[in-house]
């Protein structure tokens, strides 16, 4: 396995966020995370970058342990997370907000834009707007530039938190449709995604969250036919 999680517990002041929750993620896989708010997805994300410590737990990738290594030490090994709510640098361009996705690599400066060029390949609209201020991107251009932000890390497993968040219905589907692509390309991926449906579509394999623990697990399709699943979380 490419990620493998064991017994994590997270704790926020007094409130136990995460309770003992394991999973894993193979290589080339889409894993999703599905749940009701405050059921501990991004919270899960957030530990396997290393954003919030583990009160105890166990996180391997790649056969190494992630649990002592700082967030810039994990992005460096390859684990990158597209935050909720998208968090670009506003006043920045375009263009600096996907150098500075590049900024845990030694790699030259013709490697770095050899990238931003597959990164624009992939969202044509950002290699329109490379010179513009990013804050003034509508909110579909801003989450598509921080996914091209991530994927300037060259990540071997991308974390994205509710990617369709605040966007158009019309663009939802062309981001789901590129973080396939990225798949296609290797990326394993983890997804926390509000949209239960899309995300059971896509994904290989899907976990369920319940207050910190996961409660169910399976294939995309077998939750998608699971009843309780279906009236939870599918409408």
């Amino acid at each position: 396995m490419l990620l493998e999680a064991q017994g994590l517990c997270v704790k926020y002041d007094n409130i136990r966020a995460l309770k003992g929750v394991s999973f894993n993620a193979g290589e080339g896989e889409i894993i999703s995370l599905i749940g009701a708010n405050g059921a501990g997805k991004s919270t899960t994300l957030r530990a396997i970058s290393g954003i919030i410590p583990l009160e105890s737990g166990r996180l391997k990738f790649a056969d190494e342990d992630l649990d002592s290594l700082s967030p810039h030490e994990i992005v460096a090994r390859g684990v990158v997370q597209v935050p909720e709510g998208r968090r670009i640098f506003g006043r920045l361009t375009v263009k600096e907000n996907l150098q500075i996705g590049a900024f845990s690599r030694n790699s030259s400066v013709a490697e770095i834009n050899g990238d931003m060029e597959r990164a624009c390949d992939l969202f044509p609209r950002l290699k329109e707007r490379l010179l513009q201020v990013a804050g003034t991107l509508s909110g579909g251009e801003q989450q598509m530039l921080a996914i091209a932000r991530g994927l300037m890390a060259r990540p071997r497993l991308l974390l994205l938190d509710e990617p369709s968040m605040g966007i158009a219905p019309v663009l939802v589907d062309q981001i789901f449709k590129v973080i396939e692509a990225i798949n296609n390309d290797g990326v394993t991926i983890m997804l926390v995604e509000q949209n239960a449906t899309m995300a059971l579509e896509l994904c290989d394999r899907a976990y369920v969250l319940e207050s910190g623990t996961i409660v169910l697990e399976g294939t995309g399709q077998e939750l998608s036919g699971n009843e309780a699943v279906a009236r939870a979380y599918l409408g």
